[in-house]
């Protein structure tokens, strides 16, 4: 089972061509703790960290590689903060021939620096990259030109740049459609430019428009405080986002540009959705409970769309009755920072025998 089982719905893609590690197919799980506590009675978890590499861009870089394979194009130039470029190194790795250079954000933690070096992809970072603004987009527009070379091609997991790989991404919405008997009433997405927001309000659009669901969810996007690109805008009424400078601490949602912004306030909108803004630490705290009340163990990103759920119950936009979906993104295991920052207060005992002796005869 992957992706692939959804192949009438991708733009064409022949079979032989298709590149699959098992992505897709996730779990669903229904909170057994948080939920209970704070008052929804039907709130679930998209596991999307169970895919291959650790993180939802496994269908996105399914999806990109397959239709490199089909045109022949064998030099994947990609820019990421970190799980993008994870992914499209497990992909590429896939693939015989297939080189993949990953220019990545100063700021993405090492830990997922180790897994694409572990898929032997070809990785580097820029001194100000992603932190100084004019640094970005010479080095943006030096990526642009190394994947318009013969053969290669640029990827980025949004729909401005790379949109047939973004189009393995609204596969999460089939998959919830079918995970879930009862009427999603509401599909929270943690957002840094957008692309995952909007590809599950356009995933679950396009199931309306075929007559397989009578209404789509409501989508809403949730941000991190210190990157409102286009929450603000959204809750307020604005059709375009805003660039921002960010001090968010939450790697992967730190994109201060609006990206795919300006298309994923109207898909929101237009599903009933609205945005939302998390603090770090809410983040943070959420991705402890989430390990220690759930036994998911996701990284803080992971954590934004279950924050941004809770301050909507609070705040009296959701029905305590109403089915919920948090889109869990990416594994914790991928930032070391982000696993000592949860444990840090959990220190390991070493105990002397005659300890543990006592204790096991208690």
């Amino acid at each position: 089972m992957s992706i692939w089982r959804w192949a009438d719905w991708f733009d064409s893609v022949p079979p032989e061509s298709r590149i699959t590690l098992g992505e897709g197919n996730t779990p669903l799980v229904r909170s057994r703790q948080i939920g209970p506590r704070e008052g929804l009675k039907n709130l679930y978890f998209k596991v999307d960290s169970a895919n291959p590499s650790g993180s939802y861009k496994d269908r996105f870089a399914a999806a990109a590689i397959s239709h490199m394979v089909s045109e022949k194009r064998f030099e994947c130039v990609a820019c990421s903060s970190g799980n993008t470029g994870s992914a499209l190194a497990a992909y590429c790795a896939a693939v015989p021939d297939m080189v993949c250079r990953l220019g990545i954000l100063e700021s993405a933690p090492e830990g997922k620096l180790r897994q694409m070096r572990a898929y032997g992809a070809d990785v580097f970072r820029v001194r100000g990259f992603g932190s100084k603004i004019q640094v970005t987009d010479q080095v943006m527009e030096g990526l642009l030109r190394m994947g318009d070379r013969p053969g290669a091609e640029f990827q980025i997991s949004a729909y401005f740049l790379s949109p047939r790989g973004m189009s393995g991404v609204q596969t999460i919405s089939y998959e919830l459609a079918e995970q879930l008997d009862c009427t999603i009433d509401h599909v929270f997405c943690p957002s840094g430019g957008g692309g995952l927001t909007l590809a599950v309000a356009r995933g679950f659009a396009l199931l309306v428009d075929q007559g397989k669901l009578a209404r789509s969810p409501k989508i809403e996007c949730v941000q991190p405080e210190g990157n409102d690109t286009m929450a603000s805008p959204l809750r307020d009424g604005k059709d375009e986002p805003h660039p921002c400078k960010c001090t968010s601490q939450i790697s992967g949602l730190q994109v201060e540009t609006v990206n795919d912004g300006p298309m994923t306030i109207p898909a929101c909108r237009a599903s009933g959705g609205t945005g939302h803004l998390a603090t770090d630490e809410a983040a943070w705290e959420l991705q402890k409970r989430l390990a220690s009340e759930e036994g998911i163990f996701c990284e803080p990103a992971g954590a934004v769309a279950l924050a941004g759920a809770l301050q909507a119950k609070k705040g009296g936009l959701v029905d305590p009755a109403a089915c919920i979906v948090c889109l869990v993104t990416g594994s914790g295991f991928k930032d070391d920072a982000a696993l000592d920052r949860a444990v840090s207060d959990q220190p390991s005992r070493m105990l002397e025998l005659n300890e543990f002796l006592k204790m096991s005869q208690r």
